[in-house]
């Protein structure tokens, strides 16, 4: 390769890797996490709370303590809590009944809500319209958990997200 060639490769990888997420209207595309609510809820350093998309952990807060609950809501804090976190959103429906923003969460370059569904923390949960387009890869998340008993599949007799 001539210098020129490998300059230019060298300028267009620079240049796609420090490409900026576009914004959304959904909010923010960095936050910092203050706390995790419970398994499947978050609330970030600016007060705002965020719901992960298409995941429903079993329930720990309001006088519940449902199975599995406080092993999911453990997880989900052990990965976020006072950590940089990457936000995306399914434009479709920003938030929820209860005005929570919904979104998809990595942090470190974990996908948080995958990794909620595939070690057996979560059942799906299809708000709609959001998350429509990845419903069915997290249903397949689910379905392999169930199957190899991960997570709450194999320690629960009653799942009560299911």
């Amino acid at each position: 390769m001539t210098t020129r060639a490998l300059t230019l490769a060298l300028a267009v990888a620079a240049a796609s890797c420090g490409t900026p997420t576009p914004p959304s209207a959904c909010g923010p595309s960095t936050a910092t996490v203050a706390r995790a609510v419970d398994g499947d809820t978050l609330e970030l350093t600016d007060g705002k709370k965020v719901r992960l998309l298409l995941v429903d952990t079993p329930e720990t807060t309001n006088g519940k303590t449902d199975c599995f609950g406080q092993q999911a809501a453990q997880f989900t804090a052990d990965k976020v809590t006072g950590k940089p976190i990457e936000l995306s959103y399914d434009e479709a429906g920003c938030t929820d009944r209860y005005g929570r923003t919904l979104a998809y969460v990595k942090v470190g370059g974990l996908d948080l809500n995958r990794a909620l569904a595939e070690g057996g923390y979560a059942c799906v949960l299809y708000i709609s319209p959001a998350g429509k387009s990845r419903r069915e890869e997290f249903e397949i998340y689910e379905s392999q958990a169930k199957t190899s008993r991960a997570g709450m599949w194999g320690q629960c007799s009653t799942v009560t997200c299911e």
